[in-house]
């Protein structure tokens, strides 16, 4: 599913570049779930940003099912966004005038898909946001609006999940309930999973953990907890 061949990336600042991700090398099979664990800084997120297409690495190659992402241009990775992967970061960005139910069902609609709403509601359904279907993200909480994102992000069925600290802004008991829908759908359609997490308990749960550290892959192993 996913080829990383010498992947770095850095920034330009004012007092001179920021490398964030140093000649990294990375491969995960279809149907995989995989943790990226680190300290704050580590590249964590951007390596999540480059697999989603919406960067460009400084150097090296990125390969999704096969397409090297650095030879598409953008329509053509949005179509890729928008039909396989779902992405889940911290940043919520929902559409403020569009209710939940709107939010979850916009991806479908956009892509012309049939019973958009009925199956925006039974995702919502899902994350426990059944009752909050017709409300604004305004009059929403953190955490359900966090829930929202996560629904309009696995409404697709997508193949390839790429998820930033999916249970940052849930109580304990949401969260778990969240997780649990991301592993159901890896074993319910066979999806990949990237997920990015501080959560070690999180992270045993997959089949396979990668450890960044400044920038470099120090560690990638299986999971001491079997899958």
């Amino acid at each position: 599913m996913i080829e990383l061949n010498n992947i770095s990336m850095s920034y330009n600042l004012e007092h001179g570049p920021l490398e964030v991700l140093a000649s990294v090398d990375l491969g995960i099979e279809d149907g995989d779930t995989v943790a990226i664990v680190g300290p704050s800084g580590s590249g964590k997120t951007t390596l999540l940003v480059l697999l989603a297409g919406l960067e460009q690495p400084v150097q090296g190659s990125i390969r999704i099912a096969g397409r090297n992402l650095g030879e598409l241009d953008d329509d053509t990775l949005a179509d890729i966004r928008r039909d396989d992967i779902g992405i889940i970061f911290q940043s919520f960005h929902l559409v403020p005038s569009l209710t939940a139910l709107g939010n979850v069902a916009l991806p479908l609609e956009i892509a012309g898909r049939p019973a958009a709403r009925n199956q925006a509601r039974q995702m919502l359904e899902r994350v426990g946001l059944a009752e909050r279907a017709n409300h604004y993200p305004s009059q929403l909480s953190g955490g359900e609006q966090q829930r929202v994102a996560i629904a309009r992000a696995l409404v697709h069925s997508p193949k390839l999940v790429l998820a930033d600290e999916p249970t940052g802004n849930l109580d304990s008991r949401t969260g778990e309930t969240i997780i649990d829908l991301l592993f159901g759908l890896n074993a319910d359609t066979g999806s990949t999973l990237v997920l990015v997490t501080h959560d070690e308990a999180i992270a045993s749960r997959c089949r396979r953990v990668v450890r960044l550290h400044q920038g470099d892959l120090i560690e990638a192993g299986a999971s001491a907890i079997p899958a």
